[in-house]
């Protein structure tokens, strides 16, 4: 019986998008699913979830509850992750706390600057233990890493997990379809092509019928521009750079040193950049949870259509033989996007098939996009190496060199601040020396 183990399942409601899903999929009938979580009432909310759509599926998929995470991979032949290491509180309440007190601001906070550096530290250790546990109970499984930092992670499970993983996330899947929505263009017959790193790819190419749609896109869009709307500092970086990025305009607001400046304020004002973005969100979410949990946990007849999830699909393609393509994170083994770094995760088109995931050679980005990412690049290697290393010296680097952070603060308050960090999140880290 195939077998495909979901770690931190308490996510209930992206666990039954992704294994909702699987349970839909003829080709995947059968299979074990697997639940693991630390949170042991969140891991029987899930449970009783999956069962409620085995009921009213009709699957014959078999959900199964585990309180050991080694018996949970066990045998695993595809691997989902889905943690978050610290939760709202205290760790991302920490991570945009003490950095205002520096004067430093962010949106998100979960990808670079220096709340990413920090999630990333405390992340690291725990994706290692699940590379050793799968290294002796399941070494040639396939990990679907959704969890932010998504480059970070997906490169240390790689190169020092030792794991075959590819990272998967929606911002390559809806950057076509959110960007012609909002200025009014139809999407079918439209093509495209899109590559980089994770939140920064490219939309490189869009036509239809032979035709460079970008003209039309920029002619629209600067009449977009006139008016406050909820994607401004994307379409500033396209006026500028020539092309439009992937992920949202709070993710990039904070990505970038041009657009939170505590001497410009009015600049927050003016692109409509939502600063304390993301602890709005996560508090929203515990409110939410309270009222969806009767809906999701205790309803009997719970039904679910396929979602737009990559998992099943890349489960479905290599258990069928159909190929199916997506955006996927991978190394840039080879020299896929040859003007960055190889020992860069990169965001490239990807064929999944039986033989699994086969990157595609994309070649060299426009110079300046390049450059972009690998302002990008230069902080997450770093903050690899800081974790890998446990050398404090190396988490100053990263963030030295954080786009953001050192355009906002001076090269001693960017060390201190992360020394209170580091004291601030306590046991939530490993040692540094």
């Amino acid at each position: 019986m195939p077998k495909v183990t979901f770690l931190g399942a308490g996510s209930t409601v992206f666990a039954k998008n992704v294994l909702g899903d699987v349970m839909l999929t003829p080709a995947l009938q059968d299979f074990e699913i697997a639940l693991f979580d630390i949170s042991q009432e969140r891991l029987k909310d899930s449970e009783n979830m999956l069962n409620n759509i085995k009921m009213s599926s009709g699957s014959t998929c078999t959900v199964k509850a585990y309180t050991d995470r080694k018996e949970a991979l066990r045998g695993a032949k595809y691997v989902v992750n889905a943690i978050q290491v610290g939760g709202y509180d205290p760790c991302t309440i920490t991570d945009f706390e003490i950095p205002k007190k520096y004067g430093l601001r962010q949106t998100i906070a979960d990808t670079v600057g220096i709340g990413g550096l920090f999630r990333n530290l405390r992340t690291i250790p725990v994706m290692l233990d699940f590379a050793r546990d799968m290294q002796e109970v399941c070494p040639d499984a396939l990990f679907l890493n959704y969890t932010n930092p998504m480059a970070v992670l997906t490169n240390v499970m790689n190169t020092h997990g030792g794991i075959n993983t590819i990272g998967l996330c929606h911002s390559v899947q809806t950057c076509v379809s959110h960007l012609f929505r909002d200025l009014g263009i139809e999407t079918e017959g439209v093509k495209s092509k899109i590559a980089g790193i994770n939140h920064m790819a490219w939309l490189l190419e869009v036509s239809k019928d032979g035709v460079d749609l970008y003209p039309e896109i920029k002619r629209r869009a600067a009449e977009r521009q006139k008016e406050k709307h909820n994607d401004m500092v994307r379409y500033e970086l396209m006026f500028k750079f020539g092309y439009y990025v992937t992920e949202s305009s709070e993710h990039n607001a904070e990505y970038h040193p041009y657009f939170i400046k505590h001497n410009y304020p009015e600049l927050i004002d003016a692109l409509n950049i939502p600063l304390d973005e993301y602890p709005r969100r996560c508090i929203r979410q515990i409110e939410r949870w309270k009222t969806m949990r009767e809906e999701l946990v205790n309803d009997r007849n719970l039904e679910h259509k396929r979602s737009h999830e990559y998992a099943s699909f890349i489960f479905e393609a290599m258990e069928t033989n159909n190929p199916y393509k997506l955006g996927g994170n991978v190394m840039n083994t080879g020299g896929l996007i040859p003007n960055l770094p190889k020992e860069a995760c990169v965001e490239v088109p990807c064929l999944i098939d039986r033989s699994g995931v086969s990157p595609t050679y994309v070649g060299n980005l426009p110079p300046q996009l390049a450059a972009l990412n690998r302002t990008n690049i230069n902080t997450q290697l770093l903050t690899v190496e800081a974790a890998i290393t446990g050398k404090k010296e190396h988490i100053y680097h990263a963030a030295l060199l954080d786009p953001h952070t050192s355009s906002e603060l001076s090269m001693d308050d960017i060390v201190s601040l992360c020394d209170d960090l580091i004291e601030a999140h306590g046991s939530w880290l490993p040692k540094f020396v």
